[in-house]
């Protein structure tokens, strides 16, 4: 029997652009109350208005996925909002791009505090939720990176397959114990802000020149596949989902 997710409360970070601001809008209509997270205050807070000048229950929290006290509060004021939480979506994530040899650490540790220890942050702030709960889902954004390494990719990968791995480490300990559930999602070419991350010039232009190659998914159509996962039976857990266009030649 399908799980419905109206009624459900979800937790959604990274969730002022792209996949984050997408699947909030997907799953608002479908009944769901949402708290969402993300640095730009701004758009956050015009999503949550929008949706809830549409019916739907919305709220916005500045938060920065590197900030333990940040994505605690966020959780916190869910919980305090709405009683509890029932899903929680770690979706904020950089992606800029470089050979290695261009030695670019700043983007290298920003990529590993936001792409992984986010991640973690947000787990650590829902999970006592979860538990006491007896039941809940924790999805986690990973990439066609997390299984696949490209070259100027490399830490964006690294971070990307330790993502998939904390998934299914997590899914092992949590679901069979605490009946939690947890899906690592694993987007391939999806048109989104992340290019906009890249400050090398070159990769730059080559990776929107792969536009030319493919049919790009839309953001929307991730956060059609985010709701299938939450929506299945309770009894099944959807543990990993790879989704790419289907002329993606790599």
């Amino acid at each position: 029997m399908a799980n419905s997710i109206a009624g459900k409360v979800v937790v959604i970070t990274g969730a002022s652009s792209g996949l984050g601001e997408a699947t909030a809008r997907h799953l608002s209509v479908e009944g769901a109350r949402v708290a969402l997270g993300a640095r730009r205050v701004d758009r956050l807070q015009a999503l949550a208005g929008e949706l809830t000048r549409g019916g739907g229950k919305a709220l916005a929290v500045a938060t920065d996925v590197t900030r333990v006290d940040q994505v605690k509060a966020l959780v916190d004021a869910a919980v305090q909002a709405y009683g509890r939480i029932d899903v929680m979506i770690n979706n904020a994530g950089l992606m800029p791009q470089s050979l290695l040899e261009r030695l670019k650490i700043d983007e290298w540790d920003r990529m590993v505090d936001v792409n992984i220890k986010g991640v973690l942050n947000s787990t650590a702030a829902a999970l006592p939720y979860l538990k006491q709960r007896g039941k809940g889902h924790v999805i986690n954004t990973s990439s066609i990176a997390g299984r696949k390494v490209f070259p100027g990719l490399g830490v964006y990968c690294a971070t990307k397959h330790a993502i998939a791995a904390f998934s299914e480490a997590l899914r092992l300990e949590v679901a069979p114990k605490h009946d939690i559930r947890v899906t690592c999602i694993q987007p391939g070419a999806v048109d989104t802000e992340l290019f906009e991350h890249i400050t090398d010039g070159g990769y730059r232009q080559q990776m929107e020149g792969l536009r030319s190659q493919m049919t790009f998914l839309s953001a929307a159509e991730i956060a059609d596949t985010v709701l299938f996962a939450v929506q299945a039976p309770a009894h099944v857990n959807v543990a990993e989902l790879f989704v790419l266009p289907t002329n993606q030649p790599w």
